[in-house]
Parts: C-alpha cells; structure tokens; sequence
C-alpha cells in the first residue's frame, strides 16, 4: 500500500490483501493480490517522459498531470486481483469490460450453491416511466413489497429443488443448471490493470448505472483508494466528478456565457446548436451537476 509522504511523495508499506467486503444480501469483494502503487506509476512515467518530468517532480502533481492528460500507459503497470462473489445477471453486465483477465465458478465441474439475490425492500420498485432500462425512484409500499420477494423466493426455491432433483436421477450437472435463474450466485477472480479498472468504476460508478453493479464498484473503489490513494483523487477529479462537454455543448456554452440566462435556452435554440431531445436532456443535466458542485 502507498502512504503519501510530508513533501508529496509515494511510500511503500504493506498493502490490505484479503480484504473482504460484504456486497447485497451475501456476496462480496475480496482484494486476492495486487501489483504496484502510486510509486509504480511514477516509476514507469519517468522512465518513459524522462528530463521531461522534471517539470513536475512532485510525485503527486505527475500523477495528476497524467491523468489530467490521459497518459494511461503508466497506470497500467498497477494491477489488482479481485475474488468476487455476484449474481449471475450482474455478471453479465460486468463480462462486457473484457479488458480483465477472468476465471468463474463452473456448473460443469462443480455443484452449483443453493444461494440466490433477493432485492430488499428499498430496492422493491415499479419500472421507470422514463428510462427504459433502470427501475423509477419511487417503491411499492411495504406489503407490496414482501409479496414479491416471496414471489422471487418460491420460483428460486422451486427451480433449485428441481435442480437438485435432477442431479439426484444422475443428470449430467452441465444440463440439470440450465433451468436456473440468473439471480444466482457465482463467483469468479478478476484480474484488470489500473487504467482499465478505472474506466470500468467511471461507468459503474455513476448514478445511472443498475444499482446492484454500483454496490460492487463501490466496494472495489475503497480498495482501490487504499491502495493508490494520489491516483484514486486524481481519478475522482479528473473523470469520474467531471463533466465532458460534447461540441454541440460547447456551442451553447458560447450563448450562455453571452447572455448569462439560461432562461435563454430553449430547445429551439438547443436544436439550433445541433442537439437532438436526448442531448437535451443530458446537457440540462450536466448543467444541473455544475450548479450543484
């Protein structure tokens, strides 16, 4: 693990390996084993920029300026392995950063658990009117609510008594799972440089993100914050709490900065800078964010 020094320099000291975090109702992330520090990627950087570091010798001003500039080569000599135990549907979403090396627990080989995700009541809600992907901010009353969990309940019960049913006829395990759902529990080792894990809580991280997946990036987030803590700060401030505007943006920004009036910005206008009604809503959006910070 990396402390950082009165004059802003990287120390090595003994990282948290064995970590373990709790994540939904029984699964986790678990820090396996990790490669490097904030010293590493000051290492690599300077071996790479040479006399041109000089400039910003400061440990933690490069590492910032690296970001700040998306250097990424130097945070890919950082490397994290991760045991974690998920749903099999946020599996799913997760396998779609296929810039990790991984190995999952096989229902081939092995008997799959007796363990499935059942949301908790908070998490008990309707679809969203608006987004066509993600569930609406208000809940199901409490009654609601506990009719479908024991709902979820019994058809996981159900399809694992069948399940087992069927391993206990001598059913070939690579066929008897097929019948489960993905609410599931798998485990696997995932193993990602740092530059990519970043990118990877970026997107897991953010509010619009399915809320299961976000429990699991903000569990690997403290271990990453541990462990780096100058490029962690760096990340938080130059991409995760930024806000990137598109040049259609840009062109509204020059009529806002004239006028000072965002009374001024109607969709016709929007329109006349080229934004269709999603980049509308997503621009009044980031609007609000910077109104915010």
């Amino acid at each position: 693990m990396t402390e950082i020094s009165s004059n802003g320099t990287a120390n090595e000291r003994q990282m948290p390996e064995g970590k373990v975090i709790p994540c939904l109702d029984k699964g986790f992330v678990r820090l396996v084993d990790s490669m490097g520090s904030d010293a590493a990627i000051v290492q690599a950087a300077r071996v790479s920029y040479g006399a041109g570091t000089k400039k910003v010798s400061e440990d933690r001003g490069l590492i910032r300026y690296l970001m700040r500039h998306a250097h990424t080569t130097p945070f890919e000599m950082v490397e994290f392995k991760f045991h974690v135990k998920l749903p099999i549907f946020v599996a799913r979403q997760w396998i779609r950063h296929r810039t990790a090396n991984v190995n999952e627990y096989s229902g081939r080989y092995s008997v799959m658990p007796d363990e499935f995700y059942v949301p908790d009541a908070e998490q008990i809600r309707p679809q969203s009117a608006t987004n066509k992907q993600g569930r609406a901010e208000e809940t199901f009353s409490d009654s609601e609510a506990i009719s479908i969990q024991a709902l979820l309940q019994e058809g996981q019960q159900r399809a694992y008594n069948d399940y087992d049913t069927l391993l206990g006829n001598n059913f070939a395990r690579e066929l008897a799972r097929i019948n489960l759902p993905v609410s599931q529990y798998t485990e696997w080792y995932w193993k990602i440089d740092l530059h990519n894990l970043f990118h990877f809580l970026r997107l897991r991280l953010d509010a619009h993100a399915q809320y299961e997946i976000r429990v699991y990036a903000d569990a690997m987030a403290q271990i990453v914050r541990e462990i780096v803590p100058m490029a962690y700060q760096a990340f938080e401030d130059y991409a995760l709490h930024a806000i990137r505007l598109t040049q259609p943006e840009l062109h509204v920004m020059k009529r806002l900065l004239a006028t000072s009036d965002t009374a001024l910005l109607t969709d016709e206008i929007l329109a006349e800078c080229g934004l269709s009604k999603r980049e509308m809503e997503e621009f009044r959006g980031k609007l609000q964010r910077m109104q915010q910070s």
